[in-house]
């Protein structure tokens, strides 16, 4: 099992620029893709916008500068305290993302390896991996499964996406064409807070990609997967200065340098 480790991970203490009184936590509930924006005045979600906004950058500057040595201490801790984690070892199906260090990502290059790996703690099998692959600007991203990092290639960004067709020129299977279901999706962020609110980097790709996979699960009857945040240190908020709408999906559990932090109930019975 896993304990709530020690709270030595610092948090950045700026008070956020926009003083709009924020919604209270929530708890991670499967929604519906196409469910319509709660209501909220335009004036209302664009000092939301405004205020994600100004998050971002003060986690960006925060992020940049993190010394390239501490980045990879804490990058190594963080996979570690996963791939050490029951949870991990018992999944036979998961959803990862592929990290980019231009975005300051944190690393998961040593995950991706232990899941392709036949050699892996789970059975001496390799696990069932998909990763995103983004298909336009409107919030569009697929997961596909792949085999080895030679699946993957790079967009247009410089970003490593898998290809749809494989070597043999057949489609790659996609996550949600799939017979099975995932029991963990390892998620990136901008920044956290320990209640489960994630700020993504504006886009709405993981979001939108979450409801309809929370949506799909729930008419096969399937178990939620597990939604897990991989995090710096300086990414880690004080509660209440990330604003969240009805499209932000909250997090199960945030797994830091420091070790592994549940947040949902779910979470709370699985590690």
């Amino acid at each position: 099992r896993f304990l709530h480790l020690p709270r030595a991970a610092p948090t950045l203490t700026y008070r956020p620029r926009c003083l709009l009184p924020l919604p209270p936590p929530r708890l991670r509930v499967a929604a519906s893709a196409s469910a319509p924006l709660a209501a909220m005045s335009t004036a209302a979600q664009q000092a939301v916008a405004d205020q994600k906004r100004a998050v971002r950058s003060d986690v960006r500057r925060a992020l940049k500068a993190l010394s390239p040595d501490q980045r990879a201490s804490e990058d190594l801790a963080i996979q570690n305290n996963i791939l050490n984690s029951s949870w991990f070892k018992a999944s036979k199906r998961l959803c990862a993302y592929i990290s980019c260090a231009q975005l300051r990502e944190v690393d998961t290059s040593k995950i991706i390896a232990e899941a392709l790996s036949p050699d892996s703690e789970h059975d001496g099998q390799a696990k069932d991996i998909y990763v995103p692959r983004v298909e336009d600007k409107n919030r569009n991203m697929r997961m596909f499964k792949i085999t080895a990092m030679d699946d993957l290639v790079k967009n247009s960004m410089n970003i490593l996406e898998p290809s749809p067709l494989d070597a043999s020129g057949n489609a790659r299977e996609d996550v949600l064409s799939a017979s099975s279901p995932v029991d963990l999706f390892v998620l990136p962020g901008q920044a956290f807070d320990r209640t489960g609110r994630r700020l993504g980097r504006g886009g709405g790709y993981y979001d939108t990609f979450l409801m309809r996979y929370q949506e799909l699960a729930k008419e096969k009857g399937w178990n939620q997967p597990l939604l897990v945040a991989l995090s710096y240190s300086v990414q880690i908020l004080e509660e209440g200065i990330i604003p969240v709408n009805s499209t932000d999906v909250p997090i199960d559990a945030l797994v830091t340098s420091s070790g592994i932090i549940p947040i949902s109930p779910a979470a709370l019975e699985r590690v």
